[in-house]
């Protein structure tokens, strides 16, 4: 299994008290390969064939490891990115099919391990993100409602336009 690394080559190797976040990212995006391909996935993909309910987890076990991340040292321009990231996971995860394909490649929990282990290279993580962890939940638990809603949103109008296809006949 290969070490998450950054573009300046450094790896959890450098930074050992990130080796526990580099095997959970790890286990959520690429544990799991293919027999006889180069395809990898990790327990995010596999929870999130289940609709909405292995969302859910995964997103929950993926804002626990940003709140980890943060006690870790992030700062808090670096959780936003996070974030993000975990935002676009999530968001592109409620869309059935679809965001299974997507989970297979994205890889968010693996992007955000990058994202701290560059911020460590750069010799940034002295500060302390608590001032934003309370926004990051309050956050966390906004997209996920909002991700929902608009789920919801698209299943109602499509129930309505097959409703009213089936209705003509």
């Amino acid at each position: 299994m290969a070490k998450t690394r950054t573009s300046s080559g450094k790896t959890v190797d450098d930074h050992p008290e990130l080796a526990w976040l580099d095997k959970m990212a790890e286990f959520l995006d690429d544990r799991f390969r293919i027999p006889g391909t180069r395809l990898r996935f990790g327990f995010d993909a596999l929870v999130g064939l289940v609709p909405y309910v292995g969302d859910i987890i995964t997103f929950l076990i993926s804002g626990f490891l940003i709140i980890v991340m943060a006690r870790r040292g992030a700062s808090g321009r670096l959780l936003i990115l996070m974030l993000g990231n975990l935002f676009v996971d999530g968001a592109m995860g409620t869309i059935p099919i679809l965001g299974d394909l997507f989970d297979w490649r994205y890889r968010a929990n693996k992007k955000n391990v990058r994202l701290l282990l560059a911020h460590y290279g750069e010799g940034r993580h002295r500060g302390s993100a608590w001032p934003v962890i309370g926004l990051i939940i309050l956050a966390l638990f906004g997209l996920l409602i909002l991700s929902f809603w608009v789920v919801g949103r698209i299943l109602s109008a499509l129930g309505l336009a097959l409703g009213n296809l089936f209705s003509l006949t």
